[in-house]
């Protein structure tokens, strides 16, 4: 732990998680309340439950005092009472026995409730980042969304367990005992509570960085949370580049600072408890000392006294215990503030309430003056101009950073063009509902991702309800079918996260099928076939002919060959269209295009 103290401060700058931010906010009642309003599907079956438990057990507690002060003692002891004292005895006993019960009822009641709002609030939340547009997720890393979606929602569980009803129990537990207490002798009672004010007020103090220590704690945890995915997710780079040492130098820094920050949140709000340890010891000291005195001077029975010395022990407990949710409530603010802010995101790319939902896309596409940036540095797109016309298969080639992937990210409208317009058959993409836009699209991405599940399930992802019989048709057209059916379990092989029992050709090829599969009016191969070995691309490039056939395709691709044949090329260079044609006439003109299949193939191709 030393070592991590020590760390070259340039390791700790490996990896920089920007999108974690602190959220320096003074105590939000307006934003507990919202939080608090998950609970409100539940009050007339749990927390009704629970309420009438509580409410039980808070009586049952606040009458057995005085049963064994004032009347045990008070008359059954000092009169020598044996048949009243055991009947005393006999009415407490039966009071335990119904507190216990309505303990464990409430226990039950209480986790079946914390466990329902905390699935309310995780699933509120999964959906809304799933709507969330990707500039989003292209400014936080998977492991902070990780943590807001898991960590945070997970610490509100003491919360909604214990928390809420428990600070209800102590708060009516604790009104009862102060209203007995002044029955009892209101001169000892004001003698004994005058410490509070005292304590309200240094606790006050304490309040802003126990809740700013807690949030700093989950910053750090999200970092640490950020690294692990990315060290596991990027383990074969690691390795590959002998960088383990490094990497786990990195990983003791950020394990060291999770440690640091939880050790100082959990020592400032330990600092509470003994304070209140502290006032219950002053007040027991002024109890023994001034009730002796009234006992003395005939103000105060015997009885009194003792069930006054159990009601006081009973009023420093609920302040205690409050401290306890206190603690859990600053910590619950700090958790709700980090998961309400990914709430309270809008996504960059809106739907409008009014939007034309489009059931029978023809596929032409038409770019109108389209500038991108992602980023007030540079554009992305300068002024871009262009037609795809329904059916034909459209090329985009250009060096890295041109802008192709940007004018495939539009036409799906991950993003929102800054100026200018794209349109399908006549409608702005603005004006078209998300769902029916992207349900008539598929995307073939270089770095295709396989979800866990079968090889049948990962075909159907994009269209569940095709049969299976429909998934082989599309899995053989595509060339999958003769390496799926050598597997263990053919269309039935279960592949882990990302699939990696399945050669990156493989995972191509299911992404192939999947696309294929869902029937799409527009097909985008973004760099689609890079990973696959030059025979399967020969036996993809036949089944393609077919398969794009009445469908508008947009290739992406830095390997020439495969997009020779697309009705028109687009050439960009710096988010600019330098040149357009067919391959021919790209070739004849012997500008960019020209140069560009030059320095792959080395020799101009025969006409």
């Amino acid at each position: 732990m030393e070592d991590a103290k020590k760390l070259n401060p340039k390791v700790m700058e490996r990896f920089h998680y920007s999108s974690e931010q602190l959220i320096d906010k003074p105590f939000n009642w307006k934003q507990m309340f919202r939080l608090l309003g998950y609970v409100k599907p539940y009050l007339k079956t749990l927390v009704l439950k629970s309420f009438i438990t509580v409410l039980l057990n808070t009586i049952i507690r606040l009458i057995i005092p005085t049963l064994i002060g004032v009347y045990a003692i008070g008359k059954g002891i000092d009169k020598k009472d044996g048949s009243f004292l055991t009947t005393i005895i006999v009415i407490i006993s039966v009071l335990f026995v119904m507190s216990y019960i309505a303990g464990i009822l409430r226990i039950r009641w209480l986790n079946k409730l914390g466990q329902n709002v905390i699935y309310d609030i995780r699933k509120d939340l999964f959906t809304h980042v799933q709507g969330l547009s990707h500039n989003f997720f292209d400014k936080r890393s998977a492991g902070s969304i990780l943590v807001r979606i898991m960590n945070d929602t997970g610490s509100l569980q003491d919360l909604f367990t214990n928390g809420v009803i428990n600070l209800l129990m102590d708060m009516l537990m604790l009104v009862g005992v102060i209203v007995i207490l002044f029955t009892l002798s209101p001169q000892m009672t004001l003698a004994v509570i005058i410490i509070l004010p005292i304590m309200f007020l240094i606790s006050t103090k304490l309040r802003k960085k126990i809740r700013m220590a807690w949030q700093y704690m989950r910053l750090k945890q999200s970092k640490l949370n950020s690294h692990l995915n990315e060290s596991i997710q990027g383990i074969r780079v690691t390795q590959a580049f002998t960088q383990e040492k490094e990497n786990m130098a990195f990983f003791d820094g950020v394990n060291y600072e999770n440690y640091d920050a939880w050790r100082n949140a959990t020592r400032r709000s330990a600092m509470f408890r003994p304070m209140v340890d502290l006032t219950n010891a002053v007040g027991s000291a002024v109890l023994i000392w001034y009730g002796v005195h009234l006992i003395q001077h005939d103000q105060l029975q015997l009885g009194a006294f003792v069930s006054f010395a159990f009601y006081l022990g009973m009023f420093w407990q609920p302040i205690s215990r409050m401290g306890q949710v206190y603690n859990q409530l600053l910590q619950a603010m700090a958790s709700s503030e980090r998961i309400f802010e990914y709430m309270d995101e809008k996504p960059l790319v809106n739907e409008k309430g009014n939007a034309t939902s489009l059931t029978d896309i023809k596929g032409h596409i038409v770019f109108e003056n389209v500038e991108f940036a992602y980023d007030t540095r540079r554009k992305a797109l300068n002024g871009i101009n262009l037609e795809m016309k329904a059916g034909q298969t459209i090329a985009l080639v250009g060096h890295t950073g041109s802008g192709k992937t940007t004018i495939a990210n539009l036409i799906s409208r991950f993003y929102d063009p800054t100026a200018g317009s794209v349109k399908i058959d006549g409608y702005d993409l603005r004006e078209i509902t998300l769902r029916s836009l992207r349900n008539q699209i598929s995307v073939v991405l270089q770095d295709t991702f396989i979800f866990s599940g079968t090889i049948m399930e990962n075909i159907k992802f994009g269209r569940p309800d095709a049969t299976d019989t429909e998934a082989i048709n599309a899995a053989k057209a595509i060339g999958a079918h003769h390496f799926i059916e050598k597997l263990p379990n053919g269309y039935e092989t279960q592949v882990e996260e990302r699939g990696n029992i399945l050669s990156v050709g493989e995972r191509q090829l299911l992404s192939f099928a999947r696309a294929l599969l869902a029937d799409p009016k527009i097909i985008i191969l973004d760099e689609a076939t890079a990973s696959i070995d030059t025979e399967t691309e020969v036996q993809i490039q036949s089944a393609l002919r077919t398969l794009l056939k009445g469908r508008t395709s947009v290739i992406i691709a830095h390997r020439l060959s495969t997009i020779r044949e697309a009705d028109k090329i687009f050439v960009l260079d710096h988010g600019n269209i330098i040149e357009a044609g067919n391959h021919d006439e790209l070739m004849k003109h012997q500008g960019e295009y020209f140069r560009l299949v030059k320095a792959q193939f080395k020799v101009l191709e025969e006409k």
